[in-house]
């Protein structure tokens, strides 16, 4: 079989290209390093018989290549995401490779794409995954905060435990209980946020799924939300919100 490896990362294409001579199944017939490569590449060679693909690149998105080539072979993708981003590439038949990679982890993915029962099967799963894809990218992962009036610093959206309303401004706090002042607006935020793991729980507060600690029952059938940080006020989801809130804490929305 022959591999092409896209990876722009040098360290990690040498590593990558030592484990497929180590299991000795594939014959890695070219290495890129950017999307404008890989696009040329595919331009002007026959498909290979599988492509690793790191998704980010130093030119911009991986997934830039499927728009601008035509891409039929299997892809076992590469990423340095953390569990939020990972759930997007969890696709029938498709994998991806959790930097930094290992021998088992890469001849599980081999074993998983052996599987494939054609390429119609394998062409409908890699939609699915750059539409899943598309989706998780176009919410905010990262925010640059600022700080002291002169200084920014970065916050990752996986570590904040909820954004609220506090004086007329707009708060998030940390599960470290660290508090920063958003400069864009609740209605903004939740805009930006991925729905499967922030809920709009009122006027005041947005609240991430994993900051939860428990839940009581309130007066006219509304619920009360207790997080595992402290927070200024009570978070109360009125009657008419709960079967959505209900849907979205089971991962139903």
């Amino acid at each position: 079989m022959k591999a092409v490896i896209v990876e722009d990362e040098l360290l990690a294409a040498r590593n990558l290209m030592t484990i497929l001579e180590e299991i000795g199944t594939l014959q890695v017939v070219a290495t890129m390093e950017s999307i404008h490569e890989t696009i040329d590449w595919f331009n002007n060679h026959p498909q290979p018989d599988l492509l690793f693909l790191d998704i980010h690149l130093a030119d911009g998105s991986a997934f830039e290549i499927f728009d601008r080539t035509a891409v039929e072979c299997p892809v076992i993708f590469t990423t340095a995401y953390d569990e939020y981003a990972l759930k997007a590439f969890k696709v029938n038949s498709i994998d991806y490779l959790l930097k930094p990679i290992d021998i088992p982890a890469v001849q599980q993915a081999l074993n998983k794409l052996q599987g494939l029962a054609g390429a119609n099967k394998f062409q409908a799963d890699i939609r699915n995954l750059m539409a899943s894809f598309k989706k998780a990218s176009a919410f905010k992962t990262h925010f640059l905060v600022p700080i002291k009036g002169d200084k920014l610093v970065p916050v990752q959206t996986g570590d904040l435990a909820c954004f609220y309303i506090d004086a007329g401004l707009v708060k998030a706090k940390t599960y470290e209980e660290k508090t920063f002042t958003f400069e864009h607006t609740l209605d903004e935020l939740a805009g930006m946020l991925n729905p499967d793991n922030f809920f709009r729980a009122n006027r005041q507060f947005i609240i991430a799924r994993n900051a939860v600690k428990d839940i009581d029952f309130w007066f006219n059938s509304r619920l009360s939300v207790n997080l595992k940080i402290a927070v200024p006020e009570k978070i109360l989801i009125s009657k008419a919100r709960v079967p959505d809130f209900k849907k979205w804490f089971a991962g139903l929305s």
